[in-house]
């Protein structure tokens, strides 16, 4: 573990946000996301922030590899495609239904142990595929069902109860919330509920970015190291087919990124460079191009980010605009290749 001394939890207020991104249709700006941005370097200092990287904010999902460490440090054997759907929100795909149900299985406990609230599947087609089939909601089809279930397994080889295992008061909890602080080096502003009914913890946005490069900077073999390496081999299980976090995973050799609700993105390379991102109104349509940007600023070869620039402003079929990032955003030196 890190032996720092903690910072100070974030200050709790109305965060100042900054533009971030144009809505531009025809050469006219049509709206503005705004948001904040952080980027660390390999020292793990910020290199570039826009906005308020300080605040305290829920980082939703895109806190799920720190909560998987924890879940490793306290003796879950997972690893590979079982390790990655820990720390996923999937899609609800069958690989992801199957993986849940081996980890529930290896667990010696079932579906109706899980506490996660019922959903149908995340990804729109395979939800839509779902609902023609006459399936309901379920557990096991919402997006954090991997993540419950390596819960659930995770208090069984550690003798916890199973009963109140989302309770903040829980040993689970408990173990999770010391790996927040821990990776992040700050104290826990707030701690609420996620959508899924787990605990979610508010820190700093670049507190979530020095946790997740800290992740990526482990030595082989420790917790940290053994969930970067299995999000990073199969970024499909935590995420899905044809979601943008897999994609990038995919296209930037080394990165682990991971996403949340509310247009909340963290992404890091093995050097220890990593980004954070936040959009205030939550729209995905910025949160890809920032992101991508915030890693073109880091140093990563513009490139491999082409893809995830944004996608075109439609007009009548037609491609008529896009959302653009703003300049504070350009890259000031040439990239670093990966």
């Amino acid at each position: 573990m890190y032996t720092s001394p903690l910072a100070d939890a974030p200050a709790i207020r109305e965060p100042l946000h900054a533009p971030v991104a144009h809505l531009v249709r025809g050469e006219v700006t049509e709206g503005v996301h705004y948001g904040s941005v952080v980027v660390l370097g390999t020292d793990g200092e910020v290199d570039f922030q826009l906005g308020d990287v300080e605040v305290a904010f829920y980082p939703r999902s895109a806190l799920k590899p720190v909560q998987a460490v924890a879940m490793v440090r306290a003796g879950l054997p997972l690893d590979g495609e079982l390790l990655s759907l820990a720390a996923a929100s999937h899609s609800g795909e069958e690989r992801h239904l199957a993986g849940t149900r081996r980890i529930l299985e290896l667990a010696g406990v079932t579906e109706d142990d899980l506490r996660n609230v019922t959903d149908l599947p995340y990804d729109p087609v395979v939800r839509d595929t779902w609902t023609r089939q006459g399936r309901p909601p379920s557990r096991l089809a919402q997006n954090c069902s991997g993540k419950h279930a390596a819960m659930l397994y995770t208090c069984k080889l550690n003798g916890w109860s199973l009963d109140g295992y989302l309770d903040p008061g829980h040993p689970l909890q408990q173990a999770i919330a010391e790996i927040v602080e821990d990776l992040t080096g700050q104290r826990i502003a707030r701690v609420t509920v996620d959508g899924c009914g787990a605990p979610l913890f508010s820190v700093s946005l670049s507190g979530l970015a020095r946790a997740v490069a800290r992740v990526t900077t482990a030595v082989p073999g420790t917790p940290e190291a053994r969930v970067a390496d299995a999000m990073r081999a199969h970024p499909e299980m935590a995420s899905g087919s044809g979601r943008d976090v897999a994609a990038l995973m995919r296209a930037v050799p080394g990165l682990l990124a991971k996403d949340g609700f509310e247009g909340v993105e963290v992404a890091a390379l093995p050097d220890g460079r990593a980004v954070a991102v936040k959009i205030s109104d939550g729209a995905n349509r910025a949160r890809v191009p920032v992101t991508a940007a915030a890693l073109a600023r880091a140093g990563v070869d513009p490139v491999l980010l082409t893809p995830f620039a944004g996608e075109p402003l439609l007009g009548g079929g037609r491609p008529v605009g896009s959302v653009r990032t703003v300049r504070a955003l350009d890259p000031v030196t040439q990239p670093i290749r990966v």
